[in-house]
C-alpha cells in the first residue's frame, strides 16, 4: 500500500529530454521510500478475482560468475537456491531471467556483445542454472530485452555515452540472437523443465498523416526495431532494408549456419510494450509538428532516426502520462496485430510483460493512487488485447509494472520514448471500453494435447455487461 509519499517526491520530477548530456549524468536520487505502492497483483485481483501465481526474477550474471568463466560465487547461488525454495513453498511459480542488461565485466572489458565468445559463454552459464535449478523453474527468459545491450549500447551508445560504434554495432545484435538460441538448446540439453523464451521491445504506432510517405516511414521503423529481431528469430534470415542490404550481414559477423541455429523454436515469445508512436517521413517534419517548443524537443532524437528514413512526432490532442507517454489503450493490440499481420502461424505463444503506465499524475486530491482510474485504463487496454485473443492470437501472460519499476530508465529515456510532448493542456479523456469480463480471465486452462500453453482466457463481455470495478 502507498502512503502517497513518493507520489509527492517525485511528482515535480523534471523528466526532461534525452540528450548527451543527460544520458552522461548520473540519475536524479528519489527521495527515500517509507511505504510501498500497491502491487500489481491487487489491481489484477480486482479486475479478475484471480490472484497471479508466478513471480519473475533476474538470476544476475555479474553476481554469479565475477571472475570469469567457470567461475562461480556459491553464496550468490545459493540465495538462488534459497529464493527458489520460498516461491514454490508458497504456491508460486518461479519464472527466471538469465540476463538482465549488465554483463559480467570480465565479459564487458572484452568486447561485451560485439564479441562473438559472449554468445558461447552465455550458452555455457545457462546450463549450468539449467543444471542446478532446472527441476524448479516455469519459466525460463534469457534476456528482459535484445534491443538495449546492443541497439541502445553498442549502436547508439545510450548505455555508455562514447560506448556506441553506429552500424558496426549490429553486430551485437547477431550475438546475442545468437546467445538466445545456444542457451535455448543447452536448457533442453540438460534436461531443465518449462518453457523457454526471450524478449523483444515491441514496437508501434501510427503513420501520422495520410500521406504514403508516412506509411512507408512507419514501416521502416517497425523494420529497424522488431523485424531486425524477429526476422531471424522466426524467419531464419535477417532484415533486409528496401534496397536489398542486410545491416547486420554487411558487419561480416554472420558465419554459415549461425541463422538456423537463431532460428530454433521457443516456447513463448515475450513482448515488452511502452508506448505507441507517431511516425512521420523526414520531409514531412516541419509540416507536423506542431509547436517551435517540440521542434527544439524533437530534434535532439529525430536527427539520428531520419537516416534512417523516419522521423517521431507527439500525437495530437492525446491525453499523456506525467512524463509523456501517450495515452492510446488500444495501441498494445495495434502493435500485437501488426506483428501477426507480420509473421501469423510462426509466432510462438505471446506474453506481454513490462507494460504500464506508471503515472504519477494518477492520483487523488490526498495524494493517494486513483485506484479507480488506472484500472479503468487496465481495463481498457485489456479489452482490446481481448479481441485479439477471440480472433486466435494465442496471448499466454501479461505482466505490467508501476511507478517504481524501471526507475533510472523513466529518470533518463522517458521523454525519448514519447519523443517530447506538445506544450499545452492535456488532451481529451476519451470514454474507455469496459467488455472485459472479470469471471475467470487469468485462470489456469488444461494444456491442450498440442503441447501449447492454453494461455489467457479473455472473453469479450455480452453487449451491457460491465466489468468489476469500471468507471
Amino acid at each position: 500500500m502507498s502512503d502517497g509519499f513518493l507520489h509527492e517526491s517525485l511528482r515535480d520530477v523534471d523528466w526532461g529530454v534525452a540528450t548527451a548530456d543527460t544520458l552522461a549524468a548520473p540519475p536524479p536520487h528519489p527521495a527515500e521510500q517509507t511505504g510501498h505502492f500497491r502491487q500489481w497483483t491487487d489491481d489484477i485481483r480486482h479486475l479478475t478475482g484471480v490472484t497471479a501465481d508466478t513471480h519473475r526474477m533476474a538470476a544476475g550474471w555479474p553476481q554469479l560468475q565475477p571472475d570469469g568463466p567457470g567461475s562461480w560465487d556459491r553464496a550468490a547461488l545459493d540465495r538462488c537456491d534459497r529464493a527458489l525454495d520460498s516461491l514454490l513453498a508458497h504456491g508460486t511459480r518461479p519464472s527466471l531471467t538469465l540476463f538482465d542488461r549488465s554483463l559480467p565485466p570480465w565479459l564487458d572489458a572484452t568486447g561485451g556483445w560485439l564479441a562473438r565468445d559472449t554468445a558461447e559463454h552465455f550458452a555455457a552459464y545457462a546450463a549450468e542454472l539449467g543444471r542446478r535449478f532446472g527441476d524448479r523453474v516455469d519459466r525460463w527468459i534469457t534476456s528482459t530485452d535484445l534491443a538495449g545491450p546492443t541497439l541502445a549500447d553498442h549502436v547508439a551508445g545510450m548505455y555508455t555515452p562514447g560506448r556506441g560504434v553506429g552500424r558496426a554495432g549490429l553486430a551485437a545484435v547477431h550475438h546475442i540472437l545468437l546467445a538466445n538460441a545456444l542457451a535455448t538448446q543447452a536448457l533442453r540439453a540438460v534436461g531443465a523443465s518449462g518453457r523457454i523464451g526471450t524478449t523483444v521491445t515491441l514496437v508501434g504506432g501510427y503513420a501520422a498523416t495520410d500521406d504514403p510517405y508516412d506509411r512507408l516511414a512507419l514501416e521502416r521503423l517497425e523494420s529497424w526495431t522488431n523485424r531486425l529481431f524477429l526476422d531471424p528469430l522466426l524467419l531464419g534470415e535477417h532484415m533486409v532494408t528496401e534496397d536489398d542490404i542486410s545491416p547486420v550481414t554487411a558487419t561480416g559477423c554472420v558465419r554459415p549456419g549461425d541463422l538456423d541455429v537463431i532460428a530454433t523454436a521457443q516456447d513463448l515469445l515475450c513482448l515488452s510494450w511502452h508506448t505507441p508512436f507517431r511516425v512521420t517521413a523526414p520531409e514531412n517534419l516541419p509540416r507536423v509538428l506542431p509547436t517551435t517548443h517540440c521542434r527544439s524537443a524533437l530534434n535532439e532524437v529525430n536527427r539520428l532516426l531520419m537516416g534512417l528514413g523516419f522521423a517521431i512526432v507527439p500525437f495530437e490532442d492525446v491525453e499523456t502520462t506525467a512524463y509523456g507517454w501517450p495515452i492510446i489503450p488500444e495501441g498494445l493490440a495495434d502493435a500485437v496485430a501488426g506483428l501477426y499481420d507480420l509473421y501469423g502461424d510462426l509466432l510462438p505463444p505471446l506474453s506481454v510483460v513490462d507494460n504500464g503506465m506508471g503515472d504519477l499524475d494518477l492520483v487523488d486530491g490526498t495524494g493517494h493512487s486513483d485506484d479507480t482510474r488506472r484500472r479503468t485504463l487496465l481495463r481498457a487496454r485489456l479489452s482490446w488485447l481481448a479481441g485479439l485473443v477471440a480472433a486466435g492470437v494465442e496471448v499466454c501472460g501479461y505482466e505490467y509494472w508501476s511507478v517504481l519499476d524501471n526507475l533510472e530508465a523513466k529518470f533518463r529515456y522517458t521523454r525519448l520514448y514519447a519523443m517530447a510532448v506538445p506544450d499545452h493542456e492535456p488532451g481529451p479523456r476519451p470514454p474507455m471500453p469496459a467488455d472485459w469480463l472479470h469471471d475467470g480471465a487469468f485462470a489456469d486452462a488444461a494444456v491442450p494435447e498440442s503441447g501449447r500453453a492454453a494461455g489467457l482466457r479473455l472473453v469479450p463481455a455480452e453487449p451491457g455487461a460491465q466489468g468489476a470495478g469500471a468507471s
